[in-house]
């Protein structure tokens, strides 16, 4: 992990004499080290596994209606820019004899958004993992986000949100399903 830490302090060291900044002046003197363990942690969920993240807590349940976990917090980085992008995520899933531990729905979310990504990908990765820990019958997941490479650069647009959804199994195949989840979603 140093080595790479290191590694990761020479490369900002690069970009920011790179950009002409002197890095010996005071405010920059530990900026490639501070950001070198800055990106690190927004990286970490490179270090992490489905098994590991939902550690066992599947559990016996013989509720078959929806469930809904909504405004899960999330944070990524967009592989394209290296720019984050900062919003939300809505999870919903019918069980099939297994419910999920509550708190390893974020944990999922941060899993897959603490990587480069965009925004697409990721809530296919989230859907994907919980239809694969939970075997239920169907999930759905829409993720709605803003991100810095169109606010800040580029067209600079400061109110675009970004939606996108992902529905598998019932949520796919039924309207009926997937407009019960959207209807409680949007309750906010």
């Amino acid at each position: 992990m140093t080595e790479n830490l290191d590694l990761l302090a020479d490369r900002y060291r690069e970009i920011i004499t790179g950009i002409g900044e002197n890095i010996e002046r005071d405010g920059l003197r530990d900026t490639p080290e501070r950001a070198a363990k800055a990106m690190q942690f927004l990286t970490q969920g490179y270090a992490t596994d489905l098994d590991g993240v939902v550690n066992g807590a599947i559990f016996e349940s013989s509720t078959d209606e929806m469930v809904v976990v909504q405004d899960i917090e999330l944070y990524s980085l967009c592989e394209h820019h290296l720019l984050p992008f900062i919003g939300k995520c809505h999870i919903a899933y019918l069980p099939n004899g297994r419910v999920l531990g509550l708190s390893k729905f974020a944990r999922i979310v941060d899993m897959f958004s603490r990587r480069l990504q965009i925004q697409e990908n990721l809530t296919r990765e989230i859907a994907d993992a919980i239809q694969q820990v939970t075997g239920s019958r169907g999930v759905a997941v829409v993720i709605e986000a803003k991100h810095m490479c169109m606010m800040m650069r580029g067209v600079e647009k400061q109110n675009s949100v970004m939606s996108t959804s992902v529905m598998l199994g019932t949520f796919r195949e039924s309207q009926a399903t997937r407009q019960e989840f959207l209807t409680l979603t949007s309750r906010r």
